[in-house]
């Protein structure tokens, strides 16, 4: 079983930083591709950014140029630093890992989620 615990959330005015890490407990870090979603107010949840288990990233496109993925595997943490921050980037944001894959953005099936934490961007 894989624990994913999510801290950084919080609220900040538009055009701010914020930088969520997830730290993973699992002996086995460096095999999963690893991901961050997010949820809005009356939205469904979507992808926001991948990384897989060699380091290649893939975005959604709304945030590509504004945010990194990040991974430390000796840390077992996975990182999201979100830059330029927009109000329509208000969700809860969550970590993801799917072991053994290749996946992207666009096919990133998770097998465990975080429990998430909340980023509000204000105007």
């Amino acid at each position: 079983q894989v624990q994913l615990v999510e801290s950084g959330g919080g609220s900040v005015q538009a055009g701010g930083s914020l930088r969520l890490p997830c730290v993973a407990s699992v002996y086995t870090y460096s095999t999963y591709c690893m991901g961050w979603f997010r949820q809005g107010p009356v939205k469904k949840r979507e992808g926001v950014a991948v990384i897989g288990r060699y380091g290649i990233t893939t975005y959604t496109d709304s945030v590509k140029g504004r945010f990194t993925i990040s991974r430390d595997n000796p840390k077992n943490t996975l990182y999201l630093q979100m830059n330029s921050l927009k109000p329509e980037d208000t969700a809860m944001y969550y970590c993801a890992a799917e072991q053994w894959s290749t996946a992207t953005i666009a096919t990133m099936t998770p097998d465990y989620w975080g429990q998430g934490t909340q980023v509000t961007v204000s105007s």
